[in-house]
């Protein structure tokens, strides 16, 4: 297998086109399992979101991306409808495996949309690498999710936490900064 390193250093137009074509794939139906494409009954995606507390700006602004992208695409995954299924995740890490079950076993979503907050998302990990849903990851940084923890069901359209660092780090230790430093984005 050929593996071919993009090089080009991560902007936001980057992350958004790749993130589009993701949410177009998802669209035409490529990500969806066999059996869901199979099935005539619409498609119901779960997301697991924080809609309260720091990031709940952040769940909102994830939620309207991925349902106006879904829009533009003629509002249907696969060709069918979609049954929409919404979930405070609060960014408690602690309740990361228990609300991933709700949607996946109680709710029975066929996509789990989420999330923001790291430590929840390795909630989601665990969940979706045991039921073999399908996970989008729209922005917790978790490095192990895509790297030693994924399964083929688990995409993400946002950045590692690592990105900035590794492409920061070095040039910092090269002018000699050992210290203290302060890095944002």
């Amino acid at each position: 297998m050929t593996v071919i390193h993009d090089r080009r250093p991560l902007s936001r137009r980057l992350v958004l086109s790749r993130g589009a074509a993701l949410v177009g794939a998802a669209s035409s139906g490529l990500l969806l399992p066999e059996i869901v494409r199979a099935q005539g009954n619409k498609v119901k995606v779960g997301f697991m979101l924080p809609y309260t507390g720091t990031y709940a700006q952040l769940g909102v602004a994830i939620e309207n991306g991925v349902r106006m992208a879904i829009a533009e695409k003629g509002g249907k995954l696969g060709g069918r409808e979609i049954e929409w299924v919404k979930l405070d995740d609060e960014s408690n890490p602690a309740k990361g495996v228990e609300n991933a079950s709700k949607l996946v076993q109680a709710d029975k979503v066929d996509v789990l949309i989420g999330t923001v907050h790291s430590g929840v998302q390795m909630g989601i990990q665990k969940v979706a690498r045991e039921s073999g849903v399908l996970n989008i990851i729209p922005n917790a940084g978790v490095l192990a999710a895509t790297r030693a923890l994924c399964a083929p069901n688990v995409f993400r359209t946002s950045f590692t936490n690592s990105q900035p660092t590794m492409a920061l780090g070095k040039p910092m230790m090269d002018k000699g900064l050992k210290k203290a430093v302060w890095i944002t984005w």
